[in-house]
């Protein structure tokens, strides 16, 4: 049983480690071929722009659901992954490869969406995302955007629960807005049922996803822990046994989007921070206050799986995004940086 659980958070780890080793490692080539989007990085208005497209995002999926388009959302999200996918494999290929490698991305989505198939989209989905937000959304921008996205996530969880849809609505499109960290390599997403963990609403509140920030539910089989992209998790025990009969579910999923929030902290640092670089080996732009905000993140990340594993409803990315604030801020100090200076002012 140890070990199920043991293995299911060393995968839920090394799928966080590759979001953040990529998108540091993406970070220098993406402000070289010019893919900032913003024209002022340091403006915090960016984030309010950006929550308010979580907010309009939000509305979108729910109505998408309501009126039976989940294949366009389906469609929608197939289509981001092999765009994301592109930019990533354009940094180090040419221009036909990076491509192809693309499209085989969008096919195996569509053809096999198998959980390995998904968790290496939403690998190369979430560095390529949190690597151009990186570049984009300078020290001061970066910690307004992961705070506000904090507290939505904890009201959205705690409060208003009006995610709630949007998990019954995503759970069974098998695509890479959540992370699937199965606790047994025998487990197959294309075998799992959802239809438990679609019926929550007698049972613990599931919430769910904005647009970068999607479901995540935990438990094959029926009754399912579910958290949201912001990281919301509940259990619904009323359905279907949550667990197998070592007591031990065959996966938990986890939404893109509590991996993408921290690590645009972590790029950001290590793009904008003035601390010296570490200068490790393909991680050029890694630094101090970027390595800590990941050491930061993983904090959060080890307290999220231990209360998910216990199965009560809890948000996410306050931990998450918590640990790599706090992460960052204090390994500038460390690295001699100024207060004011870490935090953009």
């Amino acid at each position: 049983m140890r070990k199920r659980v043991y293995f299911g958070v060393a995968i839920a780890a090394l799928v966080f480690l590759l979001v953040q080793l990529g998108a540091l490692a993406l970070v220098p080539t993406f402000y070289e071929q010019g893919y900032q989007t913003v024209e002022d990085p340091t403006d915090p208005a960016n984030s309010v722009v950006y929550i308010g497209a979580i907010l309009v995002a939000t509305a979108v999926m729910l109505a998408a659901f309501k009126f039976d388009f989940d294949w366009a959302v389906r469609a929608l999200v197939v289509f981001s992954s092999a765009w994301l996918s592109w930019y990533v494999f354009s940094s180090i290929l040419p221009a036909v490869p990076a491509a192809a490698g693309a499209a085989v991305v969008a096919v195996a989505l569509v053809a096999y969406p198998e959980w390995y198939v998904i968790d290496t989209a939403g690998v190369l989905m979430g560095a390529g995302a949190a690597g151009l937000f990186g570049i984009s959304f300078g020290l001061l921008p970066a910690i307004v955007l992961l705070t506000a996205l904090a507290v939505y996530d904890a009201i959205s969880v705690y409060g208003t629960k009006h995610m709630l849809d949007l998990a019954e609505g995503v759970m069974d499109l098998r695509i890479p807005v959540v992370l699937v960290i199965p606790t047994t390599l025998s487990y197959s997403l294309l075998d799992d049922d959802f239809s438990g963990a679609n019926d929550v609403h007698d049972g613990a509140k599931a919430d769910a996803p904005t647009g970068e920030e999607p479901v995540t539910a935990a438990d094959s089989g029926g009754d399912a822990a579910v958290t949201d992209g912001d990281g919301a998790v509940t259990d619904d025990g009323d359905d279907a046994p949550a667990e197998d009969d070592d007591g031990v579910r065959d996966a938990f999923f986890i939404g893109l989007g509590d991996a993408v929030m921290p690590t645009v902290m972590i790029a950001s640092a290590a793009f904008f921070s003035p601390a010296n670089s570490l200068g490790v080996g393909a991680l050029p732009a890694l630094n101090l206050p970027a390595l800590t905000s990941m050491v930061g993140t993983f904090a959060g990340l080890f307290v999220l799986l231990w209360m998910v594993l216990k199965g009560r409803a809890h948000a996410g990315l306050p931990l998450l995004n918590g640990g790599a604030i706090g992460g960052y801020l204090l390994g500038s100090l460390a690295a001699g940086v100024p207060i004011l200076t870490a935090i953009g002012l």
